[in-house]
Formats: C-alpha cells, structure tokens, sequence
C-alpha cells in the first residue's frame, strides 16, 4: 500500500516505536503510579521520561504540566470545559476540527459567546482580525496550528504575541504539525497545547496530550482513581494527577516516547524539509493533471503536507476507493471531521479527497499517485 493518509495517523512508525510498545507490554505492564512493586516503578519511570522528553520538545519548563489524555479531542476538550464559563468569550477561526467545534456548541448552549473569524483559504487568518474581535470579557483564543483539509499554516507566534499583549490566553491544537513544525511554547505565547501522539510526534495511536500552564488550573473532566491523596474525596489539586484519573496507557506513551527520539535523532528541519519537498512535488503534479480541482493555498505557500482535491464529474468516495481498489493507494474522502473547514473551502456538503503524506513516503510513491489521478481523471471523460 501506498499510504498517503498520515493526517488521520502516520504510518509505518519508526522500528524503535514497535520495540518500546513490545518492551513495555513485555517486562514493564505494571500500573504506573499505583504500586511500590519494581515492574510497576519500571511503568512509573516511562510515563515520567516521557513527560520529560515532551517538555523539551515543546520548550515546556516543567514536565509535570504535560497531561496524557487519550487523544488530541479529549485534551481539547479538557481545555475548553475546564477553562471557559458562562459570560467568558473565545475566539477561533472557520477552519477547525469538529474537536474545537463541537465542545464549542456545547458551551455556547450553556452561555459561553463564540467568535468565529472568516479565514481566507489562501492567506488564513491574519493577527489583525483576532485582533479586532477581542472583548473586554474575551478570556480564550482557541486555534489549529495548521488545517487537516489543506494544510494552511496560522500564523501563531504573533497570534500568541497579542495573546500575550491583550492578556488573553492561546490554546493550540498542534494535532497536524507537532513533529514536523518545530513549536516552542514559551516563544509563540502558547498557553495551552494540545498534542496528538499517534500522527506527526509517530507514536501509537490511543496517546495525546494537553500542557498547561504553570499557573492555571481547569475544572476536571473525570474524577477517578490517581494514585496519591486516596484518602480524599476530592480530585488532587496538583497536575497532572488532577487530570490523569484511570490506567494511563503506559505501553503508548512508551511508543511515543519512543517517536520522539526517533524525530529528535532525526532533526525535525529534515523531516519538514523531506514533507515539504514531497507535497510541493505532488501539488505541482497535481496541478498539471487537467480535470483536477486542487483546493487551498498554492504550492508557493508554506503548508503542512495535507492537500485536498477533486475530479470534476466524479464523488470524492469513489475516487478515494478506486484509488485504494485499483492502485493501492491509502486517502480519506469526505469531510474530514472538519465542515466549517469544508463550508470556508466551498467543498461543502460533497467534501474532498485528501492526501496526506508523511516522513516515510518516497518521492516514487508520488509519482506513482500522480498517475494514478491521471489515469481516473483521463478515464472520466471517456
């Protein structure tokens, strides 16, 4: 298979990744956090390095602000039910994954004021709009660091600048580009960030994950079992137990402990070069194809490497499955969970095909994609 679906989750993963989830399923599956015993002071100490190795990456000064969630969609919801309260207002932009939209609707409906600023599919949002539409009650400015349709970039370090300025806190919702953009916390005014593990950062899927700020505290989400202060009622007040209540998935955050010293080892500039040099490759490609409708900015604008299209006359879903049924080609057809992005793109309700590569895709593979589009495009007009 020829796998261009790495925005919903990269694949193959680096070896080191299988080694470290095969080693803590083997000698290390103890709880962590929960026993004195030394298997489980061994899953103690991988959640910790991990903590650890997420802190430097992000340019976070304590480790213990990282929290492990799940997934990107449970710290983001995380973020903005323990942040926001009836009367506060937040920002976001018209090109967010339903993980930012949806939990916003829920809080509108309970008295929350959202925002949402039109964002220009070739320029995306300037800082003077988030700008303009801050309030004397704006407590949160909530965006995607890059679009999971097409790969536009926002301009966060100085959308964090006047974050900072206008004392209104930034969340970040790094789920496209953490591994392959390098992102410093303390240097673009991020807040809160949330993270998914299994896409770019190339650890196991079931890991993601929210830093916050040292001094802020969110309401909980769930309340359980941390493994310290059982004798209270009450959730402890310390992070990251405050928000890790449950078995945390030691063996994925081994994994993706593991992808990040691979990303490390492999220097980050050369995997967004090699991503860059392969969605420049195939945009260019695609361009030439006649019949193909390429969405988003053009190949001239810095993007992380998604890319959404379509062929005139033909349903995304059977050009995604002819794809995959005639040439062994892995994309993602529809809406991509992202229907503002669609409405903002014109692709709604019919939605795109996107493709979407990743550090372990060859130049070969493109061409081969290219084609493949052509060959369907061609056989559509006959």
């Amino acid at each position: 298979m020829i796998y261009f679906d790495n925005a919903a989750t990269t694949w193959p993963k680096p070896e080191c990744v299988y080694e470290a989830v095969d080693q803590c399923l083997r000698n290390k599956g103890a709880n962590p956090s929960r026993s004195g015993h030394f298997m489980a002071l061994l899953a103690g100490q991988i959640v910790l390095n991990a903590r650890g190795e997420i802190a430097e990456f992000f340019n976070i000064s304590d480790p213990l602000q990282v929290v492990f969630t799940p997934n990107a969609t449970e710290a983001l919801n995380l973020g903005l039910k323990g942040l926001l309260k009836p009367g506060d207002h937040v920002i976001t932009s018209s090109l967010e994954h339903n993980a930012v939209t949806r939990p916003l609707e829920k809080l509108r409906s309970q008295g929350v004021e959202v925002t949402k600023l039109q964002t220009s599919v070739q320029e995306g949002l300037h800082p003077e709009q988030v700008e303009a539409a801050i309030q004397n009650n704006t407590k949160l400015i909530v965006l995607s660091h890059a679009s999971n349709v097409m790969g536009l970039i926002h301009p966060i370090g100085e959308i964090g600048r006047i974050a900072r300025e206008k004392s209104v806190l930034f969340m970040v919702d790094s789920a496209q580009t953490a591994g392959s953009i390098p992102i410093d916390v303390q240097a673009m005014g991020i807040d809160l960030l949330v993270f998914a593990g299994h896409k770019g950062l190339l650890g196991p899927q079931g890991t993601g994950g929210l830093y916050l700020r040292e001094d802020l505290q969110l309401d909980t989400l769930k309340e359980g079992g941390t493994g310290a202060n059982s004798e209270e009622p009450f959730q402890p007040e310390e992070s990251p137990e405050r928000y890790e209540s449950g078995t945390l998935n030691t063996p994925g955050i081994a994994g993706l402990g593991a992808g990040i010293e691979f990303i490390k080892q492999e220097g980050i500039e050369k995997i967004r070069e090699k991503e860059r040099s392969l969605t420049r490759q195939l945009m260019l490609g695609l361009s030439e194809i006649p019949g193909v409708i390429l969405y988003g900015p053009n190949p001239s604008v810095e993007r992380a490497p998604v890319i959404s299209i379509n062929l005139e006359g033909r349903e995304p879903s059977e050009v995604s499955y002819l794809l995959d049924k005639l040439y062994g080609i892995a994309s993602r057809p529809g809406l991509h969970c992202a229907p503002d992005a669609h409405r903002t793109l014109g692709t709604f309700k019919q939605g795109t095909v996107r493709l979407s590569l990743g550090y372990f895709n060859t130049s070969q593979e493109v061409e081969k994609c290219l084609d493949a589009v052509a060959r369907l495009s061609s056989s559509n007009k006959k």
